[in-house]
């Protein structure tokens, strides 16, 4: 039986915070207010400037030992990213943030390198394809097809038939849709563990994602706005489960991680789903960092190590 979800109010008091989550909250405000807006650039302006690091957006080191892998997909060949031990335990599957709009499978590769060193996991990251060229549902359906490739091919190609899934915002929506649609549409809960960080599960948003700070420390109202209105291009019902997994039937799921910062918009879509989770009698582990903003773990700030030892404890546990 899963145990309670405790949601401690020394997390949100006044000097909660490491003065160094602050001050970097701080300097990326400060960048963010001289910044091009990203929404007069264009997606595809934005992802040449993220790859050529011209925006305040972290561009970090790439795997040497990643393999491309390409598989089939709905509508032609999904790119796979891999960085595996010689022996793995397990497989975790990844699915990159981004506003389903921005990002690439490479992005977070310091983070899978680690999982792959000091856990022993093969990971499997997927290049999905991005709004708003390809709008929904191009990136689910592409999630789902590495999912079930990866239902046939673990056993042979790895050795392993052990299977995890997790992503950070977008990336945990898609990884919740995929588990939801394996369980819905074939008959499949294969993953023994989920790591969902500060994930997005209400496209009609949240009170929180609503009522972002007036100065954007990563991610604001705006954004999460226009990330949706390039995601759904065909008048989608909000709170369909496929585009809005926090309305799903979340039941026979796998225990999940559900990890956020304080300051992060998406912080009441954690708080919802990880209540739902356990309502819907499964286990979960809820991760709260104060003074951290959207997708902290990959930010150069005192609360990203331990917030991502902390994933890395929960899914080799």
């Amino acid at each position: 039986m899963s145990r309670p979800i405790m949601i401690d109010p020394a997390w949100f008091a006044p000097g909660a915070a490491p003065e160094a989550t602050v001050a970097y909250a701080e300097s990326l405000i400060a960048q963010g207010r001289t910044a091009p807006d990203i929404w007069s650039l264009g997606p595809a302006e934005v992802r040449l400037r993220r790859r050529a690091g011209m925006t305040p957006f972290v561009t970090e080191p790439k795997s040497a030992r990643a393999e491309a892998v390409s598989i089939d997909g709905p509508r032609g060949p999904i790119p796979l990213r891999i960085i595996a031990p010689d022996s793995p335990v397990a497989v975790y599957l990844h699915f990159h943030s981004g506003g389903w709009t921005l990002g690439e499978s490479d992005q977070d590769d310091p983070r899978l390198e680690r999982l792959a060193t000091e856990c022993g996991f093969a990971c499997v990251s997927v290049e999905y394809r991005l709004a708003p060229e390809d709008p929904y549902p191009a990136g689910p359906d592409d999630c789902e097809a590495a999912a079930l490739w990866l239902v046939r091919e673990a056993p042979g190609r790895f050795g392993v038939d052990r299977l995890m899934i997790g992503g950070e915002s977008a990336g945990a929506h898609l990884s919740a849709v995929t588990m939801l649609r394996l369980r819905d549409r074939h008959g499949l809960t294969p993953f023994s563990k989920a790591n969902l960080a500060a994930g997005s599960y209400d496209l009609g948003l949240t009170p929180s994602a609503r009522r972002s700070e007036t100065d954007k420390f990563v991610l604001g109202t705006r954004d999460l706005r226009m990330f949706a209105a390039n995601y759904l291009q065909n008048g989608e019902d909000l709170s369909d489960p496929d585009v809005s997994p926090l309305y799903a039937d979340v039941s026979g799921l796998p225990p999940a991680i559900f990890t956020v910062g304080t300051r992060d918009p998406l912080i009441d879509d954690t708080l919802f789903m990880a209540a739902r989770w356990i309502a819907a009698g499964n286990e979960a582990e809820l991760s709260v960092w104060p003074g951290s903003g959207h997708v902290h773990t990959s930010l150069p700030e005192p609360n990203a190590a331990p917030a991502f030892e902390r994933v890395m404890a929960f899914l080799k546990g």
